[in-house]
């Protein structure tokens, strides 16, 4: 390495520059490198806390056409078109959207070629034993295995590598200055693929879209996604997409720390009872439709009551329905005093409670499918799963807004190619994953796509980075 002021040059210039070490960048880091490319991944995290969100996944939706050994039945391209424009009710790019579909079908079969294995779909709340595949060990296992494959085929990984600056040139990626340490050193690549995650990490960056109330939230995945790199593509004249507030938002255990608290603090009864927030009020139908389509709405619900806080309440007849929280739900022998436990009113909370339960309209109970248990003359309704909650003990679980990954990214035509403000795309500038996910996530999320997202645009962008490199 020559100095250059206070910036090493390291010595070698690679075809491929990939920043972020997660599913989306692994994916991009092994198919650039079975295209024949030198490839560097520039991982800011330790090994240990490598892989950003994907640590904390469990599972990828693609589409099937027909049962597998671990998927129930068959899935169509239609269907999960059909699901995903549900949930973002239409603010999707519909070209990238169908692309991503479409490509999602061989991803089963190549991500297994990586040596990721999946397992049987789990049941309960999850609906997904049909649309979505688990991965046998959780997501740290799916990283493990990408690395596995990834450094056998002799990509070189840098932990504790943080970009800082980019040398981009009119559209032209030339160099990463990362800091190791003490140390800066630019790293010099063809072509880039920035797979860096969002900036959900950053409060102050999430408070200039939210507001105050955002220093409420807590992060459910990596610390380290604080926005750097996205911050400093568009400084740069990369096109940015997405809105700032619209994100992937669950309502997770209060009790979790601020940061990486990951897929254990998230709860999915809330189908099952009722949620209120600190004034004992309901806010919204706990019933709306099956959890794997509704889950992400509720961090966005939870950061607009008073306090950005709620708390899930249902009884015995529903304990045991759901995956609890790595923390014990609060129990009470009556609702009185489960409010005291919880800080509420306990005459609000009964009144809730008791107005609830006399607007329930029996059906036959089936957590499965939507179900003809409901209320009447209530406001809000409860649409399905409505059961009366009179059967002690009572419990509740207090929720906050977990943030997974934010929306707002940097807009890639289908090539996963970068666009510049001036209409045009980049040079040798390719994104996948979260940091471009707002290309198909305009708002809303469904179970897996994030995951669905990261490998097929991966896979897309480390294929075209490599061509261009050639």
């Amino acid at each position: 390495m020559t100095g250059n002021g206070d910036i090493a040059d390291h010595s070698l210039v690679y075809d491929v520059v990939v920043v972020g070490g997660g599913n989306a960048a692994l994916c991009a880091a092994i198919a650039a490198r079975r295209a024949g490319a030198s490839v560097i991944v520039l991982e800011a995290a330790s090994k240990f806390y490598r892989g950003g969100n994907t640590r904390h996944t469990r599972n990828m939706r693609c589409a099937h056409d027909a049962a597998t050994a671990t998927l129930s039945g068959p899935y169509t391209e239609d269907e999960f078109w059909d699901d995903l424009l549900r949930v973002t009710e239409g603010q999707t790019n519909e070209q990238l959207a169908r692309m991503m579909i479409r490509e999602s079908k061989e991803m089963l079969t190549w991500i297994v070629e990586q040596g990721v294995r999946f397992q049987p779909s789990l049941g309960g709340t999850l609906s997904l034993g049909r649309t979505n595949s688990f991965f046998l060990g959780g997501g740290r296992a799916m990283l493990n295995a990408l690395y596995l494959t990834a450094e056998r085929l002799g990509v070189e990984v840098h932990y504790e590598s943080e970009v800082v600056a980019l040398d981009i040139d009119q559209a032209r990626f030339c160099a990463a200055i990362v800091r190791r340490g003490d140390r800066r050193i630019r790293i010099r690549g063809k072509a880039l693929v920035a797979a860096a995650g969002g900036f959900e990490s950053n409060i102050d960056k999430l408070v200039e879209g939210w507001g105050e109330i955002a220093r409420n939230f807590l992060i459910r995945g990596t610390p380290n996604n604080r926005g750097t790199v996205l911050d400093l593509l568009l400084g740069a004249g990369v096109d940015s997409i997405g809105d700032p507030t619209q994100c992937h938002a669950v309502a997770i255990d209060a009790r979790a720390p601020k940061y990486d608290g990951g897929i254990i603090t998230r709860l999915d009864c809330i189908v099952f009872g009722i949620v209120v927030n600190n004034k004992a009020e309901r806010f919204y139908d706990e019933g709306e439709d099956v959890w794997p389509k509704r889950y992400a709405i509720w961090g966005r619900l939870v950061a607009a009551q008073p306090g950005q806080i709620a708390y899930i309440i249902f009884d015995s007849k529903s304990a045991d329905l759901f995956m609890p929280s790595l923390y014990p739900a609060v129990a009470a022998a009556s609702i009185g005093e489960l409010a005291g436990q919880l800080g509420l009113d306990p005459d609000r909370l009964s009144a809730t409670v008791a107005q609830f339960n006399a607007a329930v309209r029996d059906g036959t109970f089936n957590p499965d499918i939507l179900d003809d248990c409901h209320t009447e003359g209530l406001t809000p309704t409860k649409s399905h799963w409505a059961r009366r909650i009179d059967t002690g003990p009572y419990y509740a679980y207090p929720v906050r807004p977990g943030i997974t990954f934010t929306y707002l990214g940097v807009r890639v035509d289908h090539e996963a190619r970068m666009m510049m403000k001036g209409g045009g795309p980049a040079d040798n500038m390719y994104a996948a994953g979260e940091m471009m996910a707002g290309n198909v996530l305009g708002r809303g999320y469904a179970a897996g796509i994030g995951m669905t997202i990261g490998s097929v645009f991966g896979r897309i962008a480390g294929r075209g980075a490599a061509r261009h490199a050639a």
